[in-house]
Parts: structure tokens; sequence; C-alpha cells
């Protein structure tokens, strides 16, 4: 008895110092999703052994330079293409029992269980998510990224395909838009039977809190970036007069990219020398082009397109002022603080954002910026006068920004903090986790 509990004591220990850890993500890698990069490469960099589970991305023309450089690829574990016609569905599934069913039979059966995983299962699609996972081992952590592929891993758990304490990250449409679609009940059975949760604002780890998430199981860990990429620079006026405004994101409604177009339209009334440049692409480029020329300041405001971070950050270090007016979007979306946001402020931009979801734990009002309501391109355009109007305000704004970046989003302090929340969680005994201890983390 004495030699047991000596061995698993020894285990435990190892753990602390190496964990292994499977990432449960959707497509990987995707530009859009640096914070879940930043993480992988941030636990490789410390000594922990992590592959990723999820889907082949739609584009790969363009990805992050850490995918090559830390070899991310060869730790990516991909589920086969499900192809949308059902009968070839069905065909290639038979194939691939057939195929694998002398490595987990009991496992590929419980994947085709109707009755317990209705559609997952009449659709086969359980059964895909189970073939890389067949020749896995146990893991110390399960990091599902995203509510939705927390769900995806509790299954997949139950039905013996990976073992391991399971944690899911609340990034921002998970815990907005996807409740709003499915249902309040979406996440009951998750809350019950994941170890852990992490939000990456307050504002999000609230509304999990709301919905039913033990607050014991639940800490804030922000989305952390790399400051050391992001140059800090005073910002000072050109020569020329002339003034540059950008934006990053998606052009996707949630984004609300709309309103700051309608703002600086306003101000052109009033200013002329100044230039707005959005960097990003989306479903909205259309419509958006479609603002633009109606306005008739397609002069000033430009559709730039995908860049990648190199290209954001020469963009960027030419830049004097920084919007991000984010909305709530109709199907409920919400944005938590964003990283875009967080790499401006990280180069000294002074910025407007909205009050909208976790942005205001990132923007102080008044000191690295403004905050504005959501949809009211009047209220953006006062602030970008007021910029102009007040240019040595950029500097003081600027670098009280790049401050507060560093203490509260720097991806080194959070990374190690990721791996002290997982080690805790490792080392708790009880199915619930009340016991493990207030984790100490920046939001």
């Amino acid at each position: 008895m004495q030699n047991l509990c000596l061995r698993k004591a020894l285990k435990q220990l190892v753990c602390i110092f190496f964990m292994k850890i499977a990432f449960i993500v959707g497509p990987f890698p995707i530009l859009s999703e640096t914070f879940i990069l930043n993480q992988i490469t941030g636990l490789l960099v410390r000594g922990q052994e992590v592959h990723i589970y999820g889907y082949h991305p739609d584009d790969t023309s363009k990805t992050h330079p850490d995918v090559e450089k830390y070899k991310l690829l060869d730790r990516t574990y991909y589920i086969p293409q499900i192809p949308n016609n059902y009968f070839l569905r069905f065909l290639k599934g038979l194939s691939l029992i057939c195929t694998n069913f002398y490595k987990k039979p009991l496992v590929l059966l419980q994947s085709l269980n109707i009755f317990r995983y209705g559609k997952r299962a009449t659709s086969m699609r359980l059964l895909y998510s189970v073939i890389p996972l067949l020749n896995s081992q146990s893991y110390d952590i399960i990091h599902c990224q995203f509510g939705m592929y927390g769900i995806e891993g509790m299954i997949l758990r139950d039905i013996g395909a990976i073992k391991g304490k399971l944690i899911t990250s609340f990034r921002g449409f998970d815990i907005s838009w996807y409740v709003k679609a499915c249902g309040k009940d979406v996440y009951n059975e998750l809350f019950v039977k994941g170890n852990f949760f992490l939000a990456n604002c307050e504002f999000f780890k609230q509304r999990a809190i709301q919905l039913g998430c033990d607050e014991k199981k639940i800490v804030v860990h922000g989305s952390g970036i790399d400051c050391s990429r992001f140059t800090y620079k005073p910002r000072y006026p050109r020569p020329d007069g002339k003034i540059m405004i950008a934006t990053t994101g998606r052009l996707i409604e949630k984004k609300g990219i709309e309103y700051g177009i309608r703002a600086v339209a306003k101000v052109a009334k009033l200013h002329q020398n100044f230039e707005y440049n959005i960097i990003g692409d989306g479903y909205l480029k259309e419509n958006l082009q479609e603002v633009i020329d109606e306005l008739n300041v397609a002069d000033k405001v430009k559709l730039l397109g995908w860049k990648n971070q190199k290209e954001i950050i020469e963009i960027l270090d030419n830049t004097h002022l920084f919007i991000a007016p984010s909305i709530t979007a109709e199907d409920g979306n919400q944005d938590a603080p964003v990283n875009t946001l967080k790499e401006a402020m990280a180069m000294g931009l002074p910025v407007i954002g909205t009050r909208h979801g976790g942005i205001p734990e990132l923007v102080e009002d008044g000191i690295s910026g403004f905050l504005v309501p959501e949809r009211d391109s009047d209220a953006i355009a006062q602030k970008v006068h007021y910029f102009i109007e007040h240019p040595e305000m950029w500097e003081q704004m600027g670098r009280a920004g790049r401050v507060y970046v560093e203490e509260h989003y720097d991806m080194n302090r959070l990374n190690d903090e990721l791996v002290k929340i997982y080690q805790q969680v490792v080392m708790s005994s009880s199915h619930s986790f009340h016991q493990i201890p207030n984790v100490s983390v920046n939001s």
C-alpha cells in the first residue's frame, strides 16, 4: 500500500514538470486564431508535449511563421474529410470502420450509438471525429478551444476515444451566438462533466456562470500576444499633416466596420487630409465597398484584404489611430478583448473601441483611448475629430495602452499561468474539482 501511494505521488510529481496535452480545435491552422497558436507554442517552449486534433483549413495559402518554426503540422492529426453527399459519407464511413476496427472496436461502435448521440451518430460525424484518436494514448489535459469543441471533447472522452482531464476555453461566439442558436441548456452536461473552464474575459466568465457553470470551476485567462513582436513607438503628426487611421478584423457583422466607415465619412466633412485602412476579408466585403462608394470616400477609405502579421505590423507602424467598432450581431455574436486591438495598443496607438463584450476590460476610457456606444458612428466621428484636433494626446494614451497590454496580456506571462492551471487540474483528485485553489491569472 505504501509503495502504491509512493508511485502515485511520483507520477503526480512528474506531471508537474511534464504533461501530455491534447488540443481539440476547429480548422487548424488559421490566421485569425493566433491566440491558439500562441498557447501551443508557449507550451512547447515550456517543455510540454502537445498534440492537435482538428479539421483541415479551407485556405492554406497563408499561415503564421510559427507553424513551420515549431513544425506544428507534424503534431496535428486531422479528422478525415466528411463528404456532403450522405451516400458517399456512408461508404467512406464503412471503409473507415473496416480499416480501423481492430484498433478500438468498442469506441467505433459507441460512435454509432444513435440512441445516445442522435444526429452526431446518424450523420457519422462522431465516427469521423474518432478516427484520428484511435492511436492516441492517455493525456494529462484535453484542452478544447471553444465551447462547442468542449462538447465534442466530452463525448469523445465518454466513449473512450481519449482520456484526460477536460478543460474548455470560452472565447466569444461560442458563449454568445452558439448559445442563442442552440439554446441556453446547450452546455448543461459539459458544465457537469468538464473538469475546468477558462474564459478569455470577465464578461464571458459571468455569462458562463449565468448559464450554469460552477463559479469554482472557471477562471479568466486572457488571450495573449507576443509583445516583443509589436514594437512600441510614440505617435506624432507627419510633416505633411496626414492622419493615418486603421482597423484590423474580419469583414463580418460583429466587427461593426460599417460604423467605422460611416464615422470617417462624417469626419471627412471637416478634415480632408486622412486615410482609413481596413485590414481583413470576409463575406461583407462587397457590401462595405458599396457603403464606401455611396458615401463618396473611396479616395480615403481602403479595403486592403488579408495581410500576414508582418504586413499588418508595417501598416500599423505608419498609423496614428486605431478603431475597433465591434457590435453585437443580430445573431447574438459578440467579441472578447480582441487581439488585433491589443496589438495596436502594444505598438503605441491610441484607440477608439465600443462598449461591447470584453472590450471595456481592455480599453481604459480616457486613458488609453475612448469607449463609445455600439452602432454609433456619430460618437466614433466625435472621438476621431478629437484626436485630430489634439495630437498631443497620442503619445500619452498610446503609452498607457502599451503598459496595460504588457501587464495584462503578455503571452509569456499568460502561458506560465496556463501551465499552472494545468498542473492544478492534474493534481486535483475529485470529480468536481471544487478544491482547486483560486488561480491568480490576468484578465
